[in-house]
């Protein structure tokens, strides 16, 4: 059983409510089918009722909730917990009636009320339009001083990582993170590592130097990250700063980081910034036919998941497995 099946299995254990605002894209509505014919979440579709259905020709949508925003009874309600959240920040009742209508921020208050218990979003939009309203409205979880954005990798065959499963971070969100909000990504990261994948996590720093091969400034950032993640979580196996082939190749982790207890073996890789994480994501996804599931945000208070504008009707799925998961955890 691989890594996503065995996501779908916990899903299926403990059904969650899912809610998707993107209820006239075509892959949505497919995944939605999809997971709804697998039995692993709940689905609630955001959108015009005859849009959707028109989208969803030929598709079995038996058992989905179907909500326009702007013509529900839920949405008075709604407009008037967003004014009271927002009135200190300058929202108005008419702004906060207005912005009820976006699917994105309705969806994201079903969960802050309870009626979902998490959200996917992003098949149409960007990142922003997903997190902006899940930070107004849900907020970040208590023990989070950042949000962070992660991908599940996937790689078929592959004898790296556990067993081929990875967490790429940051990849989609943290541009340019200093030491600190480095270390803090890192640990997060360890944290959904060992919760979706059930594995102890290795965690590796990358940079384009190996304990001290190279000099920079860039270089330097990960050497301080390294010193700050470890203070901070010292029982957490994590290394840096390491090169690619030394944190995933045992041959050469051994060579270039001797000692080591992450070189060789890490399953949780940690990039400088986000030029580098989000172009090596997509070139392993390409390049090794691997599933990409994300990106998933962290330190959120409650599961509300992006999804990459390029992605697949499957990926959507599995995005609403590990959401569901995640809202298993919450």
């Amino acid at each position: 059983m691989d890594f996503m099946e065995k996501i779908i299995e916990r899903a299926k254990a403990d059904k969650k409510t899912i809610v998707l605002p993107e209820g006239t894209d075509k892959r949505v509505v497919t995944a939605a089918a999809e997971v709804l014919k697998q039995g692993i979440a709940n689905v609630i579709l955001l959108g015009n009722k005859k849009e959707i259905k028109a989208v969803a020709e030929g598709l079995d949508l038996t058992g989905a909730k179907i909500i326009d925003p702007a013509n529900t009874p839920l949405h008075d309600d709604y407009a008037k917990t967003f004014y009271e959240m927002r009135k200190a920040k300058g929202m108005t009742p008419e702004k906060a009636d207005e912005m009820m209508r976006d699917a994105t921020y309705f969806g994201v208050m079903m969960v802050k009320k309870g009626a979902a218990d998490g959200m996917v979003s992003g098949a149409c939009h960007s990142t922003a339009d997903t997190l902006r309203p899940a930070l107004q409205i849900v907020r970040t979880a208590p023990d989070s001083k950042l949000v962070s954005g992660f991908f599940l990798i996937s790689v078929p065959n592959c004898e790296y990582g556990e067993n081929g499963t990875f967490v790429f971070a940051d990849c989609g969100l943290n541009i340019n993170p200093n030491a600190d909000e480095l270390s803090e990504i890192a640990i997060a990261s360890a944290k959904s590592f060992k919760a979706l994948v059930g594995a102890e996590p290795k965690v590796a720093m990358l940079s384009f130097s190996s304990y001290g091969s190279g000099k920079d400034a860039l270089v330097d950032k990960v050497v301080e990250a390294t010193k700050l993640a470890k203070e901070k979580a010292p029982d957490l196996l994590l290394d840096g700063e390491l090169q690619a082939d030394a944190a995933l190749v045992p041959s050469v982790g051994a060579s270039k980081a001797p000692g080591s207890k992450v070189a060789g073996h890490a399953n949780v890789l940690v990039f400088p910034d986000l030029n580098v994480g989000n172009i090596c994501y997509k070139l392993v996804e390409r390049l090794a036919k691997a599933n990409a599931y994300g990106p998933i945000l962290q330190g959120i208070a409650k599961p509300v998941n992006d999804l990459s504008r390029g992605c697949k009707a499957e990926d959507i799925v599995g995005v609403i497995a590990i959401t569901a998961v995640q809202a298993q955890n919450n």
